[in-house]
């Protein structure tokens, strides 16, 4: 399992403006080279994002399934990416002040990941979910700074 945290200096509500909005994924998460689909109601409970992820020409489809959502506190879903199975990506903002406490985890479900488990995959994905938790950062910052609204949540959470 990897494990990252990262202190945004943004509320929640701004950086779950940015979970919520699914089509903005490929602006933040590491190794998106872009978002194919995201069903209408996500993030609720069973909401797909469709993702291409990748380097350069070697690219595959990602489909992330929204498993656990409550509305700017916790955020899980199941990626797959078939031929190399499954994950679980668990994302929980904890306000800190007026601040989110952004803490993220990564472990394998399913495939060829859970037998190549361990030190050497758990650091290269903590290296990867460092990166994107900058990002996400830097955007939510730079949002906060220009004063944009964050994404009103409508009453299904979305």
């Amino acid at each position: 399992m990897s494990r990252n945290r990262r202190l945004i200096l943004s509320p929640p509500s701004r950086v779950w403006s940015l979970l919520a909005d699914g089509l903005r994924y490929g602006e933040w998460v590491s190794g998106t080279q872009r978002v194919i689909a995201a069903d209408p109601q996500w993030p609720e409970v069973g909401a797909r994002l469709r993702v291409r992820v990748g380097i350069g020409p070697l690219a595959l489809d990602d489909t992330c399934v929204v498993r656990i959502c409550e509305p700017q506190r916790r955020l899980e879903l199941e990626a797959k990416a078939d031929p190399f199975g499954a994950a679980r990506i668990a994302m929980h903002l904890v306000p800190w002040g007026e601040h989110t406490l952004f803490l993220l985890e990564w472990h394998p479900l399913r495939g060829p990941g859970t037998r190549m488990h361990g030190l050497p995959v758990d650091y290269l994905v903590s290296i990867r979910n460092g990166m994107m938790l900058t990002k996400l950062a830097r955007i939510a910052v730079r949002e906060q700074r220009r004063g944009e609204p964050a994404a009103v949540p409508s009453a299904s959470g979305a």
